[in-house]
């Protein structure tokens, strides 16, 4: 089996003069949770989307499972193994989901097209227990759900295609706290009862800190510290690092003096 699920080597993405990604390579391991961290405009996001299809680097690669994944496929039959080779999880679900639509009929239409010889009411009902929704969930539509059941619907459905990696753009930082922490539970649970990969982009330190392994900060679209997650934020080495840091809200927080701190790297 390969070692890694997810490989990003060197990729570098411009719009015109400015440079949004510059570089970047990282690894993730199969099985692994990698968190990619910084502030807007920091490249996470395009760098996220360039792994997941969503836009093309101007150069380097992406591998999964130590293949080569191309920006592009042609024919219906590759375009959904390419799929299921990587899945995103965005910030907002409802955007992503037809409103329309049952829970069940999302899930139901999912597998007919990737797996359509599978026994599909089981594996709904697997899917709806395995992200923690009750049964009487499949009936309802999106408007009809709460923010969190919402993600754990989006959650599924990128599960129903067993992706090798899972990547999730801010996909707790639209909720309430206490809704984050059964979210990331969750994701931690589904974590050691398969084999999936996750790359967090987020902004949130405190995501990082509690689902990732690893993380890698970036600035100015190019990876400026990358570690272990309990290395990186116990003790970091670069001052862009630290700043971030700082810039959590604590006893003594002073967004004055941090504001200056910014102003001078």
């Amino acid at each position: 089996m390969p070692e890694h699920a997810l490989q990003a080597v060197n990729l570098t993405r411009a719009y015109g003069a400015a440079t949004a990604v510059d570089d970047v390579s990282f690894t993730l391991p199969k099985g692994g949770s990698l968190g990619i961290v910084g502030e807007s405009g920091s490249g996470k996001t395009t760098t996220a989307r360039i792994v997941v299809g969503l836009e093309q680097a101007d150069s380097g690669e992406v591998l999964v499972g130590g293949a080569h994944r191309p920006a592009t496929v042609r024919g219906r039959a590759r375009r959904l193994a390419r799929a299921r080779e990587v899945q995103m999880v965005f910030q907002d679900p409802y955007l992503s989901l037809d409103p329309r639509t049952s829970v069940a009929a999302v899930l139901h239409e999912t597998l007919r097209l990737h797996f359509p010889d599978r026994d599909r009411p089981r594996r709904v009902r697997e899917l709806l227990d395995q992200v923690g929704l009750a049964t009487r969930s499949a009936d309802a539509r999106p408007g009809q759900l709460s923010g969190g059941q919402r993600q754990r619907v989006a959650i599924a459905r990128a599960l129903a295609v067993e992706p090798a990696v899972l990547v999730l753009d801010e996909a707790v930082a639209a909720l309430d706290v206490s809704v984050q922490a059964q979210i990331l539970n969750l994701l931690s649970d589904i974590r050691e009862q398969t084999a999936v990969g996750y790359l967090f982009i987020t902004h949130d330190l405190g995501v990082v800190r509690r689902v990732t392994d690893d993380v890698i900060v970036m600035r100015h679209g190019r990876i400026i510290e990358a570690g272990a997650t309990t290395d990186v934020l116990a003790a970091p080495q670069h001052p862009y690092t630290r700043l971030l840091l700082d810039s959590v809200p604590h006893p003594g927080w002073d967004p004055e003096r941090i504001a200056a701190a910014r102003r001078t790297l």
